[in-house]
């Protein structure tokens, strides 16, 4: 699924500079809401599958999580790296808008989807499965097919607090986001992260199995985790919520000041 743990991690393709919450945001980075040269580019997107059986919808915490360590999954995996298979996809998507795309599927669609060429990532009661990114106007059929509304999940209590020691998405309180836009915007926050790190970091983290957390943060803190450094997500409005919305904090134990 992921590189020899024994083996270093190559560096990532350059990326741009994590978003600011101020009016001094890099304008070239790939959230940004104002058009930038990343967008003359030819748009990629990268598709992820979430499996909802009616009998076993998964839990939407999970669902969140599962989603957000596919996409590092996908970003460690030596098929995206150097000259793998899957590298100059990934280099292309990077250097456009990065846009994530989570689609739901069961039965035949699963089985169908699980057939293309991905990861599958499992969490507690979640399937996620990742694919190389594909142009925007260029998906799949038996992608293009899936359903991206109806991924409305719920959790059946509320989850334990995260443990300090592990990176932690933290959500913004202020923003109703649908579980597939959620699982996107986690995504979005832990590959900044990821790409933040120093290589002994994303080795330690790729190796321990990608722990995280993802949790909506306490209204009293947020504005102090925008301003704090940290990576953080703003999105450029293109479904569900306004654009330049700061929708993740990406709170990683080794990126705190």
């Amino acid at each position: 699924m992921t590189s020899d743990p024994t083996l270093a991690i190559p560096a990532t393709p350059a990326a741009p500079a994590a978003p600011a919450v101020d009016d001094s945001a890099p304008q070239d980075s790939p959230f940004h809401s104002e058009r930038t040269s990343r967008d003359e580019a030819r748009q990629f997107v990268l598709p992820l599958v979430v499996r909802i059986e009616k009998s076993a919808p998964p839990a939407r915490t999970d669902a969140l999580e599962t989603a957000a360590r596919a996409v590092l999954v996908i970003l460690s995996d030596e098929r995206s790296l150097g000259e793998g298979e899957w590298a100059q996809a990934m280099t292309d998507w990077q250097d456009a808008r990065i846009r994530k795309v989570v689609r739901r599927a069961r039965g035949a669609e699963w089985r169908r989807a699980e057939a293309l060429p991905g990861i599958t990532v499992t969490g507690k009661s979640a399937e996620v499965r990742v694919f190389p990114p594909v142009p925007l106007d260029g998906w799949p059929k038996d992608l293009a097919r899936l359903q991206v509304s109806g991924t409305d999940l719920e959790d059946s209590e509320p989850p334990m607090e995260a443990d300090p020691s592990t990176p932690v998405l933290r959500l913004s309180p202020d923003l109703d986001m649908s579980a597939g836009k959620a699982m996107a915007q986690a995504g979005h926050g832990a590959q900044l992260a990821w790409w933040e790190l120093s290589d002994e970091d994303r080795t330690a983290w790729r190796d321990a199995g990608f722990p995280l957390a993802v949790r909506t943060a306490d209204p009293s803190r947020w504005r102090e985790l925008t301003t704090s450094g940290l990576p953080l997500v703003r999105d450029a409005g293109f479904t569900e919520i306004a654009p330049g919305s700061c929708t993740v904090v990406a709170d990683h134990p080794a990126l705190r000041g």
